[in-house]
């Protein structure tokens, strides 16, 4: 999925990985939804998609209401969805929330690992 921040760097480091997975696992608490990685798990993209994007199919089968609330959580809207959707009508709906959550929650480990190495010095004067 082709977004406006390019996340493929990131795929491929575990560090940024694992932050992003306790985010998930944070984000999922806040609506008492346990998120519990396997002890295997590999801490790779593709197997991240595949553990999130269980727990999303979950969600949309039993409680769209908690999703609702998990996704405004994590700042995606349902404008957001279905232009994904639309742009990607190969994916199937678990498919397109899965990828943009990990996404978002991607791009927020990203950006406070930014901000917390941002030096003042670096200021242009």
């Amino acid at each position: 999925m082709k977004v406006p921040f390019d996340i493929e760097p990131f795929k491929a480091e575990e560090l940024v990985i694992r932050q992003t997975v306790q985010q998930i696992k944070k984000d999922f608490g806040m609506f008492g939804l346990d998120i519990d990685f396997p002890l295997n798990f590999s801490m790779v993209y593709n197997d991240l998609v595949r553990f999130v994007g269980a727990h999303i199919e979950t969600l949309l089968t039993g409680n769209l209401q908690k999703l609702s609330a998990l996704l405004y959580q994590v700042d995606i809207d349902e404008k957001k969805i279905v232009e994904a959707w639309e742009n990607h009508p190969e994916l199937t709906r678990s498919e397109v929330i899965t990828e943009l959550l990990i996404y978002r929650e991607l791009q927020k480990v990203i950006f406070r690992n930014y901000y917390k190495n941002y030096k003042l010095k670096d200021l242009p004067e």
